[in-house]
């Protein structure tokens, strides 16, 4: 009998690869680690797209934790995602932990 929570891959080599790789991302208010320019960098060498503004494709906006309200990208977010778009919001701290993912 196999163990539900066991993951048989298809081969032992099989590649994974890094959560962001191919996802549009957007940042919005000031990081407290790095300015925007290195995450964005950051980010880039993770295979993400990065985005100047939040539209209907974008996958992930990554919010500073430096900011003092909402930004209009996070408000435009909010309202895309009320008219059913993918989009998650990600405080600062997630972004870091994420971009700790190794490429296998």
């Amino acid at each position: 009998m196999q163990d539900s929570n066991t993951i048989f891959l298809t081969s032992p080599t099989e590649h994974r690869i890094h959560p962001l790789a191919n996802k549009q991302i957007v940042f919005t208010g000031a990081l407290s680690r790095m300015t925007r320019v290195e995450a964005a960098k950051r980010a880039r060498a993770c295979g993400a797209v990065i985005q100047g503004a939040v539209t209907k494709e974008t996958d992930f906006l990554f919010v500073g934790k430096e900011r003092k309200s909402k930004s209009a990208k996070q408000i435009k977010a909010e309202q895309l995602i009320s008219l059913g778009a993918d989009i998650q919001i990600i405080e600062e701290e997630d972004f870091y932990w994420i971009l700790s993912f190794e490429e296998r």
